[in-house]
């Protein structure tokens, strides 16, 4: 077994672990600490496929300004008081138990016959570089880029417009 397999099968499994943590934390503060370790790892198996700009962007948007902002609205709701939610074991939990578990199941399996001797193609290492993704968003789609960029300064603009107050 090489280095990286060893790697890939130790952030996978704190992958797996910190988003089964995630969603079964009562305190939406842990669940989101949990969240930013799912997504470094996630970054992490991002870098072990030689896919860096995927990587890069991991961190910066998702660790950085979706989960600033996922706990600017957790403290904004005033989660200190906590209530029970339980509900009694119904129909639908044991269903929805049952389908995950044969929904992993085939995942586990898919998995185990999927990535039998395959290796990664000479090609394939060069498209996650963020050398080959700027030349081709550059030139191939740079008409698209620059519509995206565009679209996004109206929504800006747009925002910006209906935040404001209308002084009478």
């Amino acid at each position: 077994m090489s280095f990286e397999t060893i790697i890939f099968l130790v952030f996978g499994a704190a992958a797996v672990v910190s988003a089964l943590f995630m969603v079964t934390r009562k305190n939406p503060i842990i669940s989101a600490i949990f969240l930013i370790l799912n997504f470094f790892t996630v970054a992490v198996i991002y870098l072990l496929l030689k896919a860096q700009f995927i990587a890069i962007i991991q961190v910066l948007v998702y660790m950085g300004a979706i989960m600033v902002l996922f706990l600017f609205v957790i403290m904004l709701l005033n989660v200190g008081k906590e209530s029970k939610v339980t509900e009694p074991l119904s129909i639908k939990k044991i269903t929805s138990i049952l389908i995950s578990i044969l929904l992993l199941s085939v995942l586990g399996i898919s998995f185990y016959f999927g990535f039998q001797g395959k290796q990664m193609s000479e090609t394939a290492e060069q498209i996650g570089t963020a050398e080959s993704l700027g030349k081709v968003l550059f030139t191939t789609y740079s008409f698209h880029v620059l519509a995206a960029g565009m679209l996004l300064l109206a929504a800006v603009v747009g925002a910006v417009v209906l935040a404001k107050k209308k002084f009478e």
